[in-house]
């Protein structure tokens, strides 16, 4: 049988999708009870999980850390064999296992309550062993899984991860971490630098803005868009002062209304008071404002409303791969 690999892929996502969404009504005091647990844990948490749970809790381990939760990944075997040591009275264990009967797991557990370390588990089956010596339990079940046989973890999976996430999102807010924390765990890398970076490190002035004057005909405008090939030009009076910006979008919704605009002025164009934003910005907000407004461009200005530059959004996306820690004071 013939099987199209674009339907079947289409099929995966949509039953991993539903997996995650269905989460949503699992989410009760006992996600809120894990939460409070691990933010008053003076020690780490540690996440523990064998096969493709394991590499979920690992993954989960790597978030957690970056952004504020100390955590350590602990394999069930290993700690078996020695590593049960970095286990102390201070810290938070979560176990990951969907059939919540993994021997290894449950072995790992049993050897690990005499130390009365507080256990959240993340599983499927709230019958199950592991489920019972819980103390808080964290449903991820999954109606099926993606692979047409039902044994690949692949819903289930998903959705351990999706509630990891959802436990260390929860945690950010609890901490109140913000975008300055996280770049003290992300010194390096394009993440970290553009966190770090801000508008004024990137953004373009002088003779490259795109601009005429208050005044000037809508040709002239419709030129300088062209001959700047950035797809809008600023309207300023003769002292820099910002009054409005024409887009090449503006431009083809008029010429579509079949009004003739030869003969007009850039000031019956233009968009006034376009968005700005000040210099000392962070990338990493500037980026969260363009989302929020839908817009690709802010204007660059000072206190006065006069025009430093514009920062786009390819100037902050394409600086990946030459921001150095050398631009930065």
């Amino acid at each position: 049988m013939k099987i199209d690999p674009i339907k079947k892929a289409k099929e995966v996502l949509q039953i991993e999708a539903e997996s995650i969404l269905h989460l949503i009504e699992k989410i009760d005091f006992n996600f809120k009870r894990a939460v409070q647990i691990i933010y008053r844990c003076k020690g780490r948490v540690i996440v523990t999980g064998i096969g493709k749970s394991g590499l979920i809790g690992r993954k989960i381990v790597a978030t957690l850390t970056s952004t504020g939760t100390p955590a350590l990944f602990l394999h069930p075997v290993e700690g078996m064999h020695g590593d049960l040591g970095i286990v102390t009275k201070d810290d938070v264990l979560i176990a990951i296992s969907n059939s919540g009967e993994t021997y290894e797991l449950n072995t790992l557990i049993s050897n690990l309550k005499e130390r009365k370390v507080p256990l959240i588990s993340l599983t499927g089956n709230l019958g199950s062993k592991l489920a019972g010596c819980s103390d808080i339990v964290i449903d991820v079940g999954v109606e099926k899984e993606a692979c047409p046989f039902g044994l690949a973890p692949t819903s289930s999976t998903t959705a351990a991860l999706a509630m990891g996430d959802a436990l260390a999102v929860a945690l950010i807010g609890k901490r109140h971490f913000d975008e300055n924390d996280f770049y003290r765990f992300h010194p390096g890398g394009t993440l970290g630098l553009r966190l770090m970076a801000k508008v004024r490190d990137i953004m373009i002035s002088g003779d490259n803005i795109p601009r005429v004057f208050s005044g000037a005909s809508a040709i002239e405008a419709i030129g300088e868009i062209d001959r700047k090939n950035l797809g809008f030009v600023l309207i300023t009076d003769k002292k820099n002062h910002l009054l409005g910006i024409l887009t090449d979008g503006d431009v083809r919704r008029y010429v579509k209304k079949g009004e003739d605009f030869r003969t007009k002025t850039v000031n019956g164009l233009m968009t006034a008071s376009p968005k700005t934003i000040d210099e000392n910005l962070s990338l990493a907000k500037t980026l969260e404002a363009m989302e929020k407004h839908e817009i690709t461009t802010f204007v660059v200005v000072n206190e006065k409303n006069q025009v430093k530059g514009y920062v786009h959004l390819h100037d902050i996306l394409g600086r990946g791969g030459t921001i150095r820690m050398s631009d930065f004071p």
